[in-house]
């Protein structure tokens, strides 16, 4: 997929209102050999997705072994709209705490004091934490309205020349 193609799916206003939720599902391909599929808070920058996690999370050894990743960003309605993303995580390890972490854990509902504590607690325990940058190669919107998976859209197809 070329990077104007990318960006076109990106730029899309469902996609941007997708691109700013909470939670992404990151799968990735664990240091045995077996998926993974994690629910992970993230921030969208306008060109990459962010994530943040521990230095030692168990994910990072396996994301440098294998930085091949993809990203669900979907709804809890019907029909579901869905944003499907690939691409290769770059690890930056960080001193302290970086701000998109504490952006993407912003829009949770908390009090202004449920808030300070809750930033001191972050700052208590992370002496530094871990980006995970993931720059989109590859990116579909599904609707189900003016999109479908491609193995529907197929079927879709199939019946119309079927019928027609």
């Amino acid at each position: 997929m070329q990077p104007n193609d990318i960006a076109a799916v990106l730029d899309k206003p469902l996609s941007r209102e997708l691109l700013a939720r909470d939670l992404t599902r990151l799968a990735y391909v664990a240091q045995d050999g077996t998926p993974r599929s994690i629910p992970i808070a993230f921030t969208w920058n306008g060109s990459e997705i962010v994530l943040c996690t521990s230095k030692n999370a168990l994910k990072l050894p396996s994301l440098r072994a294998n930085p091949a990743v993809a990203l669900t960003i979907d709804t809890e309605v019907h029909p579901p709209k869905m944003l499907l993303i690939r691409g290769c995580a770059d690890l930056d390890v960080v001193d302290g705490i970086p701000e998109e972490y504490l952006q993407m854990n912003g829009s949770y509902e908390m009090t202004p004091e449920q808030r300070v504590e809750w930033e001191r607690e972050v700052r208590s325990l992370y002496d530094g934490m871990v980006r995970i940058v993931i720059t989109p190669t590859w990116a579909k919107l599904i609707d189900f309205e003016t999109t479908l998976p491609s193995a529907v859209e197929e079927l879709a197809k199939q019946r119309a020349e079927r019928v027609g």
